[in-house]
């Protein structure tokens, strides 16, 4: 007598190892920043002392000028390796924070690195670019904080001044600008 039912796979079909849904790779989708060698900047700021993970993500985004946050789910597993390699040492900090620390190994790992990281990631980026988007991120929390604390009257005004700042920004778009002249 056959089973009623085909037998099920070992393992639910779907996209290869390391792909996403319909064939992409996972994590370079739209809206996400530029990433870089996530062990090498490890090695490269645990140079300078012994930090805790979350302190690395933050000095990687700062270094990088906004453009590399790696994520704890990259930074951790990646310290546990550099630490199975012999290459990292954790020890207990203040608070009881865990720290991490280079061992000789790691030192001599950490001399062979040419450029940080986090310069390679900013390489090519106009600079311009990370000052507008800061200004972008402040102009968002001003406005989500107006939202949320002012009063109708002052909701209001803050509308024109977006309103204001939008059509300033498309006007600029359409001034005439002199040529960059090559200083050749």
């Amino acid at each position: 007598m056959t089973p009623p039912f085909p037998p099920i796979p070992p393992f639910p079909p779907g996209p290869p190892f390391g792909f996403g849904r319909r064939g992409h790779s996972r994590g370079h989708g739209r809206g996400r920043g530029r990433r870089g060698d996530v062990r090498a900047a490890l090695l490269a700021l645990l140079t300078e002392r012994p930090m805790h993970g979350y302190e690395m993500i933050q000095e990687i985004a700062e270094r990088s000028g906004g453009f590399w946050k790696p994520s704890p789910g990259s930074v951790y597993p990646t310290l546990q390796l550099l630490a199975d390699e012999g290459l990292v040492a954790a020890i207990d900090g203040d608070g009881g924070k865990r720290l991490f620390q280079l061992t000789e190994d790691g030192t001599a790992a950490a001399a062979k690195l040419d450029t940080p990281p986090w310069e390679q990631v900013a390489a090519g980026v106009d600079r311009t670019e990370i000052g507008l988007r800061e200004a972008l991120g402040q102009l968002a929390a001003a406005a989500m904080t107006v939202s949320q604390a002012a009063t109708s009257e002052q909701k209001s005004r803050a509308a024109d001044i977006l309103n204001n700042a939008r059509r300033e920004l498309y006007a600029l778009l359409g001034e005439d600008t002199p040529a960059e002249e090559d200083n050749d």
